[in-house]
């Protein structure tokens, strides 16, 4: 499937979008304009928005307000505040196949650019006029989430001992918790009833784990080409559900033993890492962690039983479907 072909049907409505995005990005400073552009020139799939415009038209019979709009584009701007964050945490060089702000210009203007994007989000969601605080609570939350779930697997990192369990709570606070922000913005910013908007939330919340899920298997999966080494979650000492699969196979005594030099990664990390990823396939993680993707993607899909037949509910069921195959 190609995302460009939702853009193009919804017209009108991702043109404002994309009005609101690059009118809050404007700056006479030059060093930050053109900065903000380059990242603009290259902003990956820009599935937040997408879901927040076609989950308000599916919960309002295909139309969208201006508040839409403007939650739609302010997922995207915390989104990519959030990308200039994790990029100095985790000293990331490369970001959708492009040098990072933070390799080009240093970690500091990597967060002060960061910090403008994320300001500039919350403008954005303050103008809206719909359902006075709920909105912005909402928002909120995710900023919360996203600091917890940041700090929870800096934590387990340290302590190498996640479980399943955790793994999710940090992949739902890092990143399903923005795909809940976004559906759930645009569900109040159509005045839909409780019943819609807890259907696209659930939607967003399952395919926000399966999207996190997939970029977890990416990272065992050396042969597919996205634009980053395998084996980095590895290096960084986080244990994630491809991992977790292979555990679950291997048995107790091999689980801590891998755990084991997990935690002394540093004293030979490229053969560390080589030999934790030939353990993860050998013991049935990746298929481990392709059944649990493919579960949440069949329960973001059901999800959505009851919603009123739409183009936009197809185009959503659509990209249920596309998270769950997509190569990148």
């Amino acid at each position: 499937m190609n995302l460009n072909e939702i853009k193009t049907f919804l017209g009108r409505d991702w043109e404002k979008t994309e009005y609101y995005i690059n009118r809050s990005l404007k700056s006479d400073i030059d060093l930050l304009d053109s900065t903000n552009r380059s990242i603009l020139a290259h902003s990956g799939k820009q599935l937040r928005p997408l879901i927040s415009l076609l989950a308000a038209r599916a919960c309002s019979g295909g139309k969208a307000t201006e508040d839409s709009f403007r939650y739609a584009a302010g997922t995207e701007l915390l989104h990519n505040a959030t990308l200039l964050h994790d990029d100095v945490a985790d000293g990331s060089d490369q970001r959708r196949g492009m040098p990072t702000v933070m390799s080009l210009l240093g970690p500091s203007v990597s967060v002060l650019i960061g910090d403008y994007w994320l300001v500039k989000a919350v403008d954005l969601i303050l103008e809206g006029d719909s359902a006075g605080n709920t909105v912005i609570r909402l928002f909120s939350k995710t900023l919360s989430d996203l600091a917890e779930g940041e700090l929870l697997q800096l934590q387990k990192a340290r302590s190498g001992d996640t479980d399943e369990n955790d793994y999710i709570r940090i992949i739902f606070n890092k990143t399903a918790s923005l795909f809940v922000a976004a559906a759930a913005s645009a569900a109040v910013s159509v005045n839909a009833s409780d019943r819609d908007r807890e259907k696209v939330t659930e939607y967003a919340k399952a395919l926000g784990l399966a999207f996190q899920i997939k970029d977890d298997i990416f990272d065992y999966s050396p042969e597919v080409d996205t634009g980053k080494p395998a084996g980095v979650d590895i290096l960084e000492q986080k244990i994630t559900m491809p991992l977790l699969g292979a555990f679950s196979n291997a048995g107790r005594e091999k689980e801590m033993e891998i755990r084991g030099k997990i935690s002394r990664i540093a004293e030979d990390p490229e053969a560390i890492r080589d030999e934790i990823l030939a353990f993860a396939r050998e013991n049935g993680g990746i298929e481990y962690a392709v059944r649990t993707l493919d579960s949440y993607i069949r329960k973001a899909e059901d999800s959505l039983d009851g919603l009123p037949e739409s183009a936009e509910k197809g185009h959503l069921l659509r990209i249920a479907e596309f998270v769950g195959k997509r190569n990148s």
